[in-house]
This record gives C-alpha cells, structure tokens and sequence, in this order.
C-alpha cells in the first residue's frame, strides 16, 4: 500500500447492527485508519467482534460516543458527512481533507439534521438508491487512497500496463 499523507478516521451514527460496524472497522483497519467511531449506536453494538476477525478495536482506537455533543475529534480534523442530498458533492470531485473524519448514517437511516450541521462537507457516493454501510465506508476510504496517494496515471488501453512515471 503507498502513503498517503494525513489521517482519517471513520464512523457511523445511530447504527443498529455489529456486523455492519465489525466489518467497517475491518476494513478500516485495512485502509489505514487513525480511528474509528460510533455515535448514538444501539447497545448491541458492543458485539462487534463477530464480525471483525481481524479485532480491529486493538489495532486502531475506536471512540464509542453516546451523543454529537459527546464527539471529540482532534484538532484541525474535518467531519465529513456521507449523505444521499441533492447539494451533497458527488465522490468522484470531492477533494478529500488532509485530516478528515467521515461518518454516514446508520441503517435505513440518514444523517441526522445535527450531524448534517457540524459537517464541513456532504458527500455522496453516486448511486441510484442506499447501499450498505459497511460497503459505502470501504468505497470512501479506497476513493481517498486513490486521490491521495502517489499512483500514476491509469492506462489509456482496457487493461494496459502502468504509464512510466
């Protein structure tokens, strides 16, 4: 995996089910994550590790927070939100923050009006309806690698090798 500068972190709000959080933090892990959150989840949220084999919550701190006012992120640290809205920017133009934290709503769930408003952005991932959150998480943190990491240019041809650098 290439380096890419700055952290993120990622998270959820108001999620009900621990398989979908186990596998983002999994994935997360994955991706280099800072940390991962949840805010306002449902207790049974602590049983995430059935989910997550990879016991991501001892390799990378999760921070369980009961409400927004509880989120603390560090300083100089964007919250961006992942939301189907029409003013919402569309994945593929988003310019990611250095330091972000992303969250997304939980299931059958949007971000609350609240989450909404201490978001510095509102992305969406150009779908035709809600995907998983688990798999919304995963496609956000490859798009970053993509954007912010030092990969060369794609090929012109279906399946053309690397341009030189």
């Amino acid at each position: 995996m290439k380096t890419v500068r700055g952290y993120f972190g990622i998270g959820v709000e108001s999620l009900s089910k621990p398989m979908n959080l186990g596998a983002l933090q999994r994935t997360a892990h994955a991706f280099g994550a800072a940390f991962t959150f949840s805010v306002s989840a449902a207790p049974k949220i602590r049983v995430l590790h059935h989910a997550d084999t990879a016991k991501s919550d001892l390799h990378v701190p999760w921070y369980l927070w009961d409400t927004i006012d509880d989120m603390r992120l560090p300083r100089g640290c964007q919250l961006v939100g992942i939301e189907l809205t029409d003013d919402a920017i569309e994945l593929p133009t988003f310019r990611h923050p250095l330091q972000a934290a992303y969250v997304m709503g939980g299931e059958a769930r949007d971000l609350s009006p609240a989450m909404q408003a201490r978001c510095s952005h509102i992305v969406k991932i150009p779908t035709r309806f809600c995907i998983n959150v688990a798999l919304a998480g995963a496609l956000v943190m490859y798009d970053r690698t993509l954007s912010m990491g030092s990969w060369p240019a794609r090929p012109v041809a279906s399946g053309g090798p690397p341009q030189p650098e």
